[in-house]
């Protein structure tokens, strides 16, 4: 019997070293490779996948993470719940770094990066709650009881990069209902939708995105340097967020496929 996991963090910049003691698994998809061999270990009582987004060393910008073969490897273990922090720029002036936001919107402005495993066959899975309900709920609990306030929903708008924004898309984005804006969260909750996995982001702003009143042009090296400075409390939110969500799913996520016929059997 190969390695398995029911629970999986897919990790952003500076998480990389989430697990301890963990093994390492390389694993196949017939989407290719994820990003990274996938770390299991015990984490809060559950066996958990951790898998670093853009590779241990940071070598696939956000436009080019294999993000079919990532959630595919992830179900292949066994995985059913993933949680998914990540990093964002502010949309809104009181949104400032430091910041965590837990989402339950998301706005597509992301072009050509393959967002489906359904290339043939009339598969089209419900996405007007991008989030899993659950997952949510215990994510602001946790961050409640580490005493790190948490904005309770919001809207991440995903965009192509690797770029930064200007000033007018930033603008506009926020015009349009954003909160946040980030890089890699399309497709990644779409394909978690698609193999009826519960998904749930929480994000960290970094800065304030250029075009918000008072915010600065935006630099790679600010975004990792707010990333690491917060990364202990994200740690412990994690940590307990892991250790609180319910081992039976009582949510939509596991009916996303209900009532539909698939072109090929899901791992």
């Amino acid at each position: 019997m190969g390695p398995t996991a029911d629970l999986a963090v897919i990790g952003g910049s500076g998480l990389y070293a989430l697990l301890d003691k963990a093994t390492e698994h390389v694993l196949e998809t017939p989407y290719g490779q994820p990003s990274d061999p996938v770390t299991i270990a015990e984490m809060g009582g559950r066996r958990v996948a951790f898998l670093p987004r853009h590779g241990r060393d940071h070598r696939y910008p956000p436009h080019l993470i294999p993000y079919r073969a990532n959630l595919w490897a992830l179900r292949s273990l066994g995985v059913r719940q993933i949680i998914a922090p990540c990093a964002v720029g502010g949309l809104r002036p009181e949104l400032g770094p430091g910041t965590f936001v837990v989402p339950d919107q998301l706005i597509d402005r992301t072009s050509g990066r393959a967002q489906t495993y359904y290339d043939r066959g009339a598969v089209h899975v419900s996405f007007a709650d991008p989030y899993c309900p659950v997952g949510r709920r215990t994510l602001l609990a946790a961050a409640a009881g580490r005493g790190v306030p948490a904005v309770d929903g919001g809207t991440v708008v995903v965009v192509e990069g690797p770029r930064f924004s200007t000033r007018a898309e930033s603008r506009w984005f926020a015009s349009i209902g954003g909160t946040v804006v980030n890089m890699t969260g399309h497709p990644e909750a779409v394909l978690a939708r698609e193999l009826a996995l519960c998904y749930t982001s929480i994000a960290l702003v970094t800065d304030l995105d250029a075009g918000v009143e008072g915010g600065d042009s935006v630099t790679q090296e600010e975004v990792f340097r707010v990333f690491a400075e917060n990364t202990d409390r994200l740690r412990g939110v994690l940590l307990d967020a892991v250790a609180a969500l319910p081992t039976e799913r009582d949510c939509p996520c596991g009916h996303a496929l209900d009532g539909i016929k698939l072109p090929f059997p899901l791992p």
